[in-house]
């Protein structure tokens, strides 16, 4: 009788090791806080702001590393010494680099030569090293390239988003939002409203909904210029568009793990009205929020303003996605924003008033 036998105590007593450190981070790190957004009482609605900028790492995409971690130690694609390679330039980057650092392995970010400084420098005190390319479009491409090259192992984030998190419970995000609502007014929200980059908060959420037999309806907000919205409106995932400007979210294609199925209402949101609203919630809030936070709240107000013209009460949940700080050079600035030929104007007027006495 014929037998291969490839077990290797050594290596699977490493990523026991592995896995205890990624989720001794989670127990220490994944539930984070839910805001009051104050909003008159007379409204009957409330809106509530899940606070993912306390994350180690500053951003919502720390979940989606952690978990991408995770499901890449329990297929045995990382193991010990393996570089670790991901096609991204912003939050996905510093939180990836951030859990190879933990587990003591080498972790490269594929990026467009023009990404901004602050973020290569985020990435960089993480522990990483970025690789540049010329083109944009080719970033996925070289990062499967290095992947093959260096015998590592490429995270793929836009395939593996929608898969790697755990939608029926484990603390994910949607989780922890309905623990979070049970002593609330409003314990079952009417509406949670996310944006999209990869897709996978998106399917979580949409699929939590269903399994938990919730009412729950999901609205997922899209920046101008990016393929999803169109996508889910005609029904054709071949579609492509110029690519995003509020940066985290929106794709110049439709990421494998868009599912648009789980998905009950989406809203294209103009990048001047994302950007006005960044500022207006930071205003309001005295918390200094991010671009893609300004487009979640955005759509969060147009539900609620639907709501109120149908006399309906309830409550409504979005995302801080990250903080302001990391948009001091473009969407905190004046300059940037005469250079890209956007006028705040009109949406800072229309968002001041509704709070107005």
């Amino acid at each position: 009788m014929d037998s291969t036998d490839r077990c290797e105590p050594a290596g699977r007593a490493w990523i026991a090791e592995a896995i205890r450190r990624v989720e001794a981070d989670n127990n220490r790190s994944a539930d984070t806080h839910l805001h009051v957004f104050p909003l008159p009482p007379e409204w009957g609605i409330d809106l509530y702001l899940k606070d993912e900028s306390v994350h180690p790492t500053g951003s919502l995409k720390h979940r989606l590393a952690r978990s991408l971690f995770l499901y890449a130690l329990s297929s045995g694609w990382i193991t010990e010494g393996t570089t670790v390679i991901e096609a991204s330039s912003g939050s996905t980057a510093v939180s990836e680099a951030y859990f190879a650092r933990l587990l003591g392995l080498p972790f490269v970010a594929v990026m467009p030569r023009s990404t901004s400084p602050e973020k290569i420098a985020l990435i960089e005190f993480q522990g990483g090293r970025c690789h540049f390319t010329d083109d944009p479009a080719s970033i996925y491409a070289e990062a499967a390239r290095l992947a093959e090259r260096t015998g590592g192992h490429y995270l793929d984030q836009f395939t593996y988003a929608e898969r790697a998190t755990d939608w029926r419970a484990n603390n994910n995000i949607a989780a922890s939002i309905f623990e979070q609502l049970a002593l609330e007014p409003h314990p079952e929200p009417s509406w949670i409203v996310v944006s999209a980059g990869t897709g996978g908060t998106a399917a979580t959420i949409g699929r939590y909904v269903r399994y938990r037999r919730h009412q729950t309806r999901l609205a997922v907000v899209d920046p101008e210029g990016s393929a999803f919205y169109d996508s889910w409106v005609g029904g054709d995932p071949a579609l492509t568009a110029p690519g995003s400007r509020i940066e985290g979210i929106g794709r110049p294609r439709v990421e494998p793990s868009f599912l648009p199925s789980v998905i009950d209402r989406m809203y294209r949101v103009p990048d001047a009205a994302s950007i006005a609203c960044m500022r207006w919630t930071s205003e309001v809030t005295g918390r200094s929020v991010g671009g893609s936070t300004g487009t979640n709240v955005w759509g969060a107000l147009q539900i609620i303003g639907e709501m109120r013209e149908r006399g309906e009460r309830g409550s409504v949940v979005t995302l801080i996605c990250d903080g302001g700080e990391r948009y001091t050079h473009t969407y905190l600035s004046d300059a940037w924003l005469a250079e890209q030929g956007m006028d705040l104007t009109p949406h800072l007027a229309y968002l001041r008033g509704l709070l107005a006495p």
